[in-house]
């Protein structure tokens, strides 16, 4: 159970660094909701591996460059699903504002993140 809350905290972590991105990109740059999207899920996934690697599941015994690619091919996969919904719920509720489509696609892509690290990254 400390493990699954100690993920938790990681994904609220990487939801802040994502939504604070997205916030930044939308409001400096001329990018639009999907283009800047890419980049905010960009620098989650970096600061989500940090948090997980030294709070949640601990270093794993590959080096450096085999967790962090194995990590990298996790959270791409998950941050696929989680783009594809949020793109659908934007074209769905086109009133929605994107941080509210940012949480909810977060939160379904959550599941799918755990599986994959706990499993293929931070295994043992």
């Amino acid at each position: 159970m400390g493990r699954l809350f100690r993920f938790v905290f990681a994904g609220g972590t990487g939801f802040v660094a994502d939504a604070a991105a997205l916030w930044l990109l939308l409001a400096a740059t001329p990018l639009g909701p999907l283009a800047a999207r890419v980049l905010s899920i960009g620098f989650a996934l970096c600061v989500t591996w940090q948090v997980n690697r030294r709070l949640t599941f601990a270093p794993s015994s590959r080096g450096i460059a085999q967790e962090g690619a194995r990590y990298g091919g996790v959270g791409i996969a998950t941050s696929v699903v989680n783009y594809l919904v949020y793109c659908a719920v934007l074209f769905a509720l086109p009133a929605l504002p994107p941080l509210a489509a940012l949480a909810f696609a977060s939160i379904l892509a959550m599941a799918l993140s755990f599986l994959g690290y706990s499993r293929l990254v931070f295994d043992r």
